[in-house]
């Protein structure tokens, strides 16, 4: 049943020979790519807003538009250095690779942690926005928030692993839907105020604080979560058609022009339209001044509900393939460099749902509390990626090396900024907990890659030894061990298996009163066999200490360099329930014999049939 559900939800199992038909160019590359960019058009005003207002009032208004206009400097910055890394680094990686290559691992390893960080919040911040959105115009869902925030996750997951063309086309016509949306909003928003049209004068209360420089920080970190996602087509290069890296900087240039025209455009409009954010969410309030509550309302809630879902879309393409690079150096578990069913990379993908759905469910789905972990972990990552670049100038040099260094320089002192802004500001706010945070997953990640490299060495055999190594002649004395709890066809069976891999068995039992260990006794007596059975009395209901005792014992006579196969029966059950109704004695049992390094296990499995089918064979 899990196996059918399995493929109706995801999909039938892609060959390695489709990988070519599973990237995407630049028309479904943007909006799979761009969506966190273009959608944090939806919250960034806001956010600025709801730190301005309750202390400057209208004030706040104009100070939008001075700090929207640096965010987007910011946003030019980023884009022209982040096209030198694509075009330097196409194998993907993005800030990861250029800060370890160019800064040393601790640095590589900081910016994958931090912008770890940074997507698995960019999907609990947007799926969490995106329903505050859909709830400010359908009041009744509004107790429901955390729930359909969990639900929007488990069908992005599902979406992602049904593979990366699929995915694409699922949540690229949204992202497009909803920058025709904005458009549309903004040239009507601009000419019906130029028509004659008198906003509703705005009911904004202040408490009529001086203007601060630490007031308008606080509220230039709340609105660089615009700047969000644009490293993310950096990191996505390789799933880009060839010539990926011309596809990959094509994207990142659109993506970056888009920003400009919608989170510009949407600034200006707020001078006009003066919603007080805070009581709904400030681009609802705005279109139902324009468009009144008719058709272009509706469809400007039910877009940006979408592309707010969807803008954690673009974690899911940065997120899988990011720690697919880290697992393949050994910095993170090796599983999630795996790709399944669909050629995408599963591991990754579950990982990112799991994760950002306890956040979501922990903070309530409140886009507030969450923002304050937001933007830090992916401006450090800006950060060691421009400084990672501007060393790279310097060493290598070569043609036009000046100007691009510049760029990399005046980017990553920019960004260096925004960090000291954010964590300063937002400290506080939570921040303090990703600054905990990216240090303890760096130092895990260096503990995790020493882990593997201990692996390495100890499993290694050297070329020059290779030649030495006679297998044919150097063979183990094999001795077998099985352990029965009663004579069945189980213990049967595996009694059967060993005649057949090596003269010297034993059958082993653990009695934990005289008279079951009396009736074994008695039953393997009428068996036609010569292997001896060992029956030990446990009193204290022991199952693995007396096995073991028995092979250190004098009474085993085991020999310095031989290997002791011990085989467990094992029968399984035809329903997963079934196996609730029987001890897991076995697995016990291989966990600590396993942990002897003479000791082999084998498992001798033997099939029962359903217990309908069973009844109907009498």
């Amino acid at each position: 049943m899990l196996k059918n559900l399995k493929r109706v939800l995801i999909g039938r199992p892609l060959k390695n020979e489709a990988m070519g038909k599973e990237q995407f160019g630049i028309i479904w590359g943007l909006p799979i790519l761009a969506s966190d960019a273009i959608s944090s058009v939806a919250y960034a005003g806001q956010e600025i807003l709801l730190v301005l207002v309750p202390a400057i009032g209208l004030l706040a208004f104009k100070q939008l538009t001075f700090i929207s206009a640096a965010i987007i400097g910011l946003l030019i910055l980023l884009t022209l250095s982040y096209r030198q890394t694509i075009e330097n680094y196409p194998n993907g990686g993005g800030a990861y690779i250029v800060a370890k290559e160019n800064l040393g691992i601790i640095a590589g390893v900081t910016a994958g942690a931090a912008l770890s960080v940074d997507y698995i919040l960019t999907v609990a911040v947007s799926v969490s926005s995106g329903v505050e959105q859909i709830t400010s115009a359908f009041l009744p869902l509004r107790p429901y928030t955390v729930i359909i925030s969990v639900a929007m996750v488990a069908l992005l997951m599902v979406g992602n692993l049904r593979g990366t063309r699929e995915s694409s086309r699922i949540f690229g016509i949204p992202t497009y839907a909803f920058i025709v949306a904005i458009l549309s909003m903004l040239v009507v928003g601009f000419m019906k105020y130029k028509g004659g049209y008198v906003p509703p004068a705005p009911t904004v209360k202040s408490l009529g604080e001086p203007i601060t420089m630490i007031l308008l920080l606080k509220a230039f970190s709340n609105g660089c979560t615009a700047l969000t996602g644009v490293e993310a087509v950096s990191n996505a290069v390789p799933n880009f058609k060839e010539p990926s890296t011309k596809h990959a900087r094509t994207v990142l240039l659109l993506l970056s022009v888009i920003i400009l025209v919608l989170f510009g455009g949407i600034s200006l409009l707020a001078n006009i339209y003066r919603v007080e954010p805070g009581k709904e969410a400030m681009l609802i309030m705005m279109a139902e001044q324009i468009f009144g509550r008719g058709f272009m309302f509706y469809y400007i809630t039910v877009t940006t509900f979408v592309i707010l879902i969807m803008a954690a879309n673009t974690a899911y393409s940065g997120f899988p393939l990011l720690v697919a690079v880290m697992a393949r150096e050994g910095y993170v578990p090796r599983q999630l460099r795996m790709r399944g069913d669909r050629l995408s990379y599963s591991n990754g993908i579950v990982l990112l749902s799991t994760v950002s759905a306890l956040l979501i469910v922990a903070f309530n789905a409140n886009v507030s509390s969450l923002i304050g972990l937001y933007a830090i972990g992916v401006f450090i990552s800006f950060t060691l990626s421009q400084t990672g670049m501007l060393k790279k100038w310097i060493r290598d040099r070569g043609k036009h090396w000046f100007p691009k260094a510049l760029v990399n320089g005046v980017g990553g002192l920019a960004t260096a900024i925004a960090v000291v802004i954010i964590a300063f500001t937002k400290f506080e706010e939570g921040a303090w907990l990703v600054v905990i945070l990216i240090p303890l997953l760096v130092y895990l990640m260096l503990k995790v890659k020493k882990h593997y490299m201990s692996v390495r060495n100890q499993l290694r055999i050297p070329p020059e030894e290779l030649d030495k190594i006679e297998i044919e002649s150097d063979r183990y004395t094999n001795r077998v061990i099985v352990p029965i709890e009663s004579i069945n066809k189980s213990s049967v069976r595996a009694l059967r298996f060993a005649k057949t891999i090596a003269e010297n068995i034993v059958a082993f039992s653990v009695a934990t009163d005289e008279e079951s260990g009396k009736e074994i006794k008695e039953r393997y007596s009428k068996l036609k066999t010569d292997i001896p059975l060992i029956v030990k009395y446990s009193p204290f209901r022991k199952v693995v200490e007396p096995l073991l005792k028995f092979i250190e014992s004098a009474e085993y006579d085991y020999k310095k360099g031989d290997m002791i196969t011990v085989i467990l029966p094992q029968f399984t059950v035809s329903r997963w329930w079934h196996n609730l109704l029987h001890n897991q004695t076995r697995i016990f049992l291989e966990r600590e014999l396993l942990k002897h390094k003479h000791i082999v296990v084998a498992v001798m499995p033997l099939r029962l049939k359903d217990d309908k089918a069973t009844e109907s064979g009498r």
